[in-house]
Order: C-alpha cells, then structure tokens, then sequence
C-alpha cells in the first residue's frame, strides 16, 4: 500500500496525516438494499472523497481517498454494510493516493 503523508500544523503543533486510497469490491446480496446510498452517507460523513456504483455482475464497487483512519472506518462499515444487505465477500485493493476527486458521487454505471 501507498501511503501519502501531509504534515499539519494546529494550535502550534505538527501532526502527520497519512493519506490512501481504496478500491473495494463488495460481494453479495448489495444491490436493491440501498447500499450504494447508505455508503455515500457512510463516505460523506467521513470526510471522503471518490465514488460508489453498482456493477453488472451484481456486485458493488467503491473508490474511496483520504485519511488512511477514515478509509479503514469505511472498508470496516463495508463488510456488513445497509440493515437489509448480505455481505458475502469484500475484496479491497490498496493504491496510491491521487488526490483525484472533489467530493463523493454515486455514479450510474
């Protein structure tokens, strides 16, 4: 995994933010239980950036950057995901931050 670091400085002090970026696959009963919505929400409220859609073989794909804490919280939400959701499988691929996206977006297809 490719980490990005930024230094930060508040209140007269330093800290290192370290910064990635995910690509999930999520495997499963995830299509037709608001799991592309209820990630947005999840991804928003994080303070992420990327994108969340639906893909042709039923599964649910997820590009996510930001706080390397911020993402795990994401990727842990993601193995159980929505109420009405059946998690089988979540395949998570690491790589470099790109600093790409201005927000998060459910894309259609």
């Amino acid at each position: 995994m490719f980490v990005n670091k930024r230094l930060l400085h508040e209140n007269g002090m330093q800290q290192v933010e370290e910064r990635g970026r995910v690509r999930l696959m999520i495997e499963g009963r995830v299509q037709g239980v608001f799991f592309r919505a209820s990630t947005f929400e999840q991804a928003t409220q994080l303070g992420l950036k990327g994108w969340v859609r639906n893909c042709p073989d039923g599964s649910v794909e997820v590009v996510a950057e930001g706080e390397k804490k911020k993402i795990d919280d994401l990727v842990s939400w993601c193995h159980h995901g929505p109420p009405r959701a059946h998690v089988g499988n979540v395949k998570l691929q690491w790589e470099n931050f790109q600093n790409e996206f201005q927000d998060f977006r459910i894309r259609r297809q």
